[in-house]
């Protein structure tokens, strides 16, 4: 019993430290710039294993340099209440389980049909907070530990860096396309110039390709992204800044 109780003790120690050492990344990134979030280096070895090269371009720029464009369209597109909510929208979470819920047993019925069948899309109820908690410090794996996890960072995150900080993190880490990372590679990228001279196209343009960078950048000319970039021009004059 005592050898028991002596591991569950040694256990609760090691996610407490685990905890701590999260918790100290978290509070080191107010002054200090974050050099690599874990998606980035997760990709990086994709890249090296996979092709055989590291294709990466990131350059951090200050929240000032970052148009005011770009912001406004990246909230508008991903979290419309960034600034008023505590870093979880409940509701958001509660609509995409239950719509990921039916889309999974619609998926289940065209398996049983066509084994070939496409699986369910599954769509995500993550406010800008939660997906700067998962590309910085976790892995992309789905789980209830993982999500645990990630609201628990979440809540630090808004607590120690506040909403400015946050955004001008997540718009210097976040995936523009493959081994795109942050603003200013991105619009260099696509469009030739710095962050800094967006017009508001262009940055709805980019906002609209954050679920799905990768993809985005094989077709520019999607229809889709031209349809839903109109949409989010239309909204960021309601897009509130921190």
């Amino acid at each position: 019993m005592k050898a028991v109780l002596r591991f569950i003790g040694l256990l609760a120690l090691a996610a407490l430290a685990l905890q701590l050492f999260f918790v100290g990344r978290i509070a080191l990134m107010v002054a200090v710039d974050p050099q690599s979030t874990s998606f980035q280096r997760s990709e990086a070895w994709r890249l090296a294993t996979e092709k055989g090269s590291l294709r990466w371009r990131q350059q951090w720029v200050p929240y000032s340099q970052i148009s005011d464009h770009l912001k406004r369209a990246v909230i508008a597109s991903e979290d419309g209440d960034f600034i008023n909510h505590d870093g979880v929208e409940w509701e958001a979470i509660e609509k995409a389980w239950k719509k990921n819920t039916k889309a999974e047993e619609l998926a289940a019925k065209r398996a049983q049909a066509r084994p070939n069948a496409r699986p369910a899309k599954i769509v995500g109820g993550s406010t800008i907070t939660q997906q700067l908690a998962k590309n910085l410090l976790l892995s992309g794996e789905r789980t209830l530990l993982r999500k645990g996890q990630e609201f628990v960072l979440t809540i630090a995150l808004e607590l120690l860096l506040g909403k400015q900080r946050i955004l001008e993190v997540y718009l210097n880490s976040v995936e523009w396309g493959e081994g795109v990372f942050g603003a200013e590679a991105a619009a260099q990228h696509y469009y030739r110039k710095p962050a800094a001279k967006l017009s508001a196209w262009e940055a709805a343009r980019l906002a609209v390709m954050l679920p799905r960078p990768k993809y985005f950048e094989k077709v520019p000319n999607s229809g889709y992204l031209a349809s839903r970039a109109g949409t989010i021009t239309a909204r960021m004059g309601d897009a509130v800044l921190p």
